[in-house]
C-alpha cells in the first residue's frame, strides 16, 4: 500500500439554513460537498470506464466490503496494490462496512454479539465479519473513508426490535473505534442507527459522539419507509450531529430523495440508482426521468436535453436510444448510466454553487418545478 502522511480533514465552509457546503481533503485529492459517491460494489462502476465516472464529475466512488470480501478477496486486493490501483481510480474511495448486507441476505447469516456469519451467496462457503474484520478488510482494501459494522435492519419494525438492533450497533461502533485506532490520513465514520423512532435516534447519536467518529452516517432510512417518514427522520436527527464533522444518508437515492435531504443538512450520499435505472432503459434529466422504453420514442428524433452540458444528452436521438433499449445492447446501457451520473452530479454542484449563494431554496423550488412540468410538457 501507498504510505500516505497528509492529514484527512473535513471544513464546513458555508450554509444556507441547514444545508451546508463543505469540502473532505484527502492525501488522494477533495470532495467537495454536498456530494454523490457513484457505487462500484464490486470495484467496478457498471458499464462505466473508470475516467467516464471521473469526468462526470465524480470526487469518490463506494465499494463493498461484503462482496469483494468474498471476490476477489481483500488479501489478494492488498497483494495487488489497493482497491485505487486494481481498479485504476485514483480518487477517494469510501467502503460500506458489510452490515447492509446483515438486512439483505438475512435468511444466509447467522447474528450474534461477537459478529455475523454469512453464507455466501455465491457457492455457500461460511464467512464471519466482526466489527474488527470489518475495519481489518477496509485497511486491505486501503479505503480512505470506512465505516464501523452496523446492524441495519428494514422498516416497518417493531420498537424492540429497533432498540435491540441500535444498541448492538452502538457496541460495534465502540469496538470499530478500537480497531481502527488512530489513522489521521483515513476518515472512519459512525452509522445512526434507531428506525423510524426518534427517541432510539437521539440515543444512537449521542453514543456515537462520545465514543468520537471523523463522520456521521445515517444509515436504516430508504429501507422500506415512505420519503415522508425518511424526511421527519432526518429533520430531527441532523441538528444533533456534530456541525464539525461530514454527515452521510447511506444508500440514497433518487434525485427529489437527495434534493430533499440537502434541505436537511446532509452532506453525502451513494446510491445504485442511477446506473441500475440506466440499465432499465431510464435516464434522469432536469425534465425528470424519461422512460426510454416506451413505444412514443421510437420515432423521435429529439435528443434528450440539447441545453444538457452533457454531450451524451445532446448526441444521440430517442429513437436510437430506444432502439439500443429493447434490442438490450450493452451500448444503451452504457450511455444512460453515464447520463444519470451526470445528472446526479449536475445536481449536487448546483447545490453547492446555491448554497455558497445563499439561494438554495430558490435552486430547489426551481429545479422541482423543472421535474414537476416533465418530458412530456416539451412534446
Amino acid at each position: 500500500m501507498t504510505r500516505r502522511m497528509k492529514a484527512t480533514t473535513f471544513t464546513l465552509q458555508t450554509t444556507d439554513g441547514p444545508a451546508r457546503r463543505g469540502r473532505i481533503d484527502t492525501p488522494r485529492g477533495e470532495i467537495e460537498t454536498p456530494a454523490f459517491m457513484p457505487v462500484g460494489t464490486v470495484g467496478t462502476v457498471k458499464a462505466m470506464y473508470p475516467e467516464q465516472v471521473r469526468d462526470t464529475g465524480a470526487d469518490i466512488l463506494l465499494g463493498n466490503t461484503y462482496h469483494l470480501m468474498l471476490r476477489p478477496g481483500a488479501e489478494r486486493v492488498a497483494k495487488l496494490g489497493g482497491l485505487h490501483d486494481f481498479m485504476d481510480w485514483q480518487r477517494p474511495i469510501l467502503t460500506d462496512s458489510g452490515g447492509f448486507q446483515v438486512m439483505s441476505l438475512a435468511k444466509l447469516r447467522k447474528l450474534t454479539e461477537h459478529g455475523v456469519t454469512f453464507r455466501s451467496h455465491i457457492d455457500g462457503s461460511a464467512h464471519e465479519l466482526t466489527p474488527e474484520r470489518s475495519i481489518e478488510i477496509q485497511l486491505l482494501l486501503d479505503s480512505d473513508i470506512i465505516m464501523q459494522l452496523d446492524e441495519c435492519i428494514s422498516l416497518p419494525a417493531e420498537r424492540k426490535e429497533m432498540e435491540r438492533a441500535m444498541e448492538l450497533s452502538l457496541r460495534w461502533a465502540a469496538r470499530s473505534k478500537a480497531r481502527f485506532g488512530e489513522q489521521p490520513n483515513r476518515m472512519l465514520f459512525g452509522i445512526v442507527q434507531g428506525g423510524d423512532d426518534a427517541e432510539l435516534r437521539s440515543r444512537s447519536a449521542a453514543g456515537l459522539t462520545a465514543i468520537g467518529f471523523d463522520g456521521y452516517s445515517i444509515g436504516g432510512l430508504a429501507v422500506g419507509e415512505p420519503q415522508e417518514t425518511m424526511f421527519r427522520v432526518l429533520s430531527e436527527i441532523t441538528p444533533q450531529l456534530p456541525t464539525d464533522k461530514p454527515r452521510y444518508l447511506m444508500g440514497v437515492g433518487k434525485p427529489d430523495d437527495i434534493l430533499g435531504a440537502i434541505e436537511r443538512g446532509v452532506d453525502m450520499f451513494d446510491c445504485v440508482h442511477p446506473t441500475r435505472a440506466g440499465r432499465h432503459g431510464h435516464a434522469y434529466t432536469r425534465m425528470g426521468v424519461i422512460n426510454l422504453k416506451n413505444a412514443r420514442h421510437k420515432e423521435d428524433p429529439r435528443p434528450l436535453d440539447e441545453t444538457s452540458p452533457n454531450s451524451n444528452c445532446r448526441r444521440f436521438s430517442r429513437a436510437y436510444l430506444h432502439h439500443l433499449i429493447r434490442t438490450e445492447e450493452i451500448l444503451g446501457a452504457m450511455i444512460l448510466s453515464q447520463i444519470n451520473l451526470a445528472y446526479y452530479q449536475e445536481l449536487v454542484r448546483g447545490a453547492r454553487q446555491a448554497i455558497e449563494a445563499g439561494r438554495f431554496a430558490d435552486f430547489a423550488a426551481q429545479t422541482r418545478a423543472q421535474w414537476s412540468q416533465g418530458d412530456l410538457a416539451a412534446l
